[in-house]
């Protein structure tokens, strides 16, 4: 078996491009760019709560850093540098194969976005993913969740609802063919942070945030944090074919609007900012679309398409809720 020091040197050290001092001291070194801003995250993954036991260790170690890009997308900020600290059951620490395959997703993402790991701790205990990622934004450029203003244009990127489609399956709540299962999954296991779109959004965007714990919790943080309300769309709201079908079911409703884990962007932009931001969808090749609108007022109304209104019992994820 592996000692700590062993298992970093083998699986997670490698060599620096853009840190001073890395993995191998007390604490790493870094040199800000000049001009720029600090954007701070950290994320915990806890095996039977936020992935399954048996989880692909390939697609674990690729999604849990890609939680973390999806933090620095939703401020603009330029991800540069990871701190990783991973929890371990005996059997894993001794499983050469599992940490191989965990590291190279892990390491695949992290040199897909240039950005470096520089150090942690290993520990052992119940399986636990905890990661730190440091980003730089131009000064005073960073979105934030309290930039909403009336008028605003609500937007949201990609499709969602498909990992929490995905999800239903594999508990065994909804059942779906094959193809359906497989035009879904991806979306829970290995989703794709919008880490180019986020910069890109900067000057353009009011404020941003990324769809982890539901949509309807997520624009709630920012219509709090901005002290707005809004009204947004049903209809207008993108996803798949697979969730599109089963509308309005409420187990699809709950999948759309409060389901979690699409790490798309969702943000708000003046209407003056409309074609921008649609040449911007079709550079990137990435659906943005407009499904509501900030206006002044407290709380957040959405209608179907006869102007009705839906009301949902959960509006997200929460992790202190069984």
């Amino acid at each position: 078996m592996c000692s700590e020091f062993d298992l970093i040197q083998r699986y997670f050290k490698k060599s620096y491009t853009n840190a001073i001092l890395g993995i191998g001291d007390d604490a790493a070194l870094i040199a800000v760019t000049p001009g720029h801003e600090l954007a701070l995250s950290t994320d915990t993954l806890v095996s039977g709560r936020h992935f399954f036991a048996d989880a692909d260790p390939y697609q674990l170690g690729y999604k849990s850093l890609a939680v973390n890009l999806s933090d620095m997308a939703a401020m603009g900020a330029k991800p540069r540098w990871i701190m990783l600290a991973l929890t371990l059951p005996e059997a894993l620490a001794k499983h050469s194969g599992w940490l191989a395959e965990f590291s190279k997703g892990f390491f695949e993402l992290a040199d897909r976005h240039q950005v470096q790991l520089i150090g942690g701790d290993t520990t052992a205990g119940p399986l636990a993913i905890c990661v730190q990622i440091t980003g730089e934004v131009a000064a005073g450029q960073g979105l934030r969740r309290s930039g909403a203003r009336p008028g605003d244009d609500i937007w949201v990127s990609g499709r969602l609802g498909s990992a929490a489609l995905a999800l239903k399956h594999e508990t065994q709540q909804i059942i779906l063919d094959p193809d359906e299962r497989a035009h879904c999954l991806p979306a829970l296991l290995m989703p794709v942070a919008r880490v180019e779109l986020g910069q890109r959004l900067t000057g353009l965007a009011h404020s941003a945030i990324d769809v982890s714990d539901g949509l309807l919790a997520d624009l709630g943080h920012i219509l709090e944090s901005s002290e707005q309300a809004a009204c947004i769309h049903l209809e207008d709201i993108p996803c798949a074919a697979e969730l599109k079908k089963r509308m309005p079911q409420p187990a699809a409703l709950q999948c759309l609007l409060a389901g979690g884990d699409d790490y798309e962007l969702c943000f708000t932009a003046p209407k003056i900012h409309r074609e921008p931001i649609d040449r911007l969808a079709a550079e990137l090749i990435l659906p943005l679309t407009r499904i509501g609108e900030i206006v002044a007022g407290e709380g957040l109304i959405v209608k179907d398409a006869l102007g009705n209104r839906i009301t949902m019992e959960i509006n997200g994820y929460d992790h202190f809720r069984a």
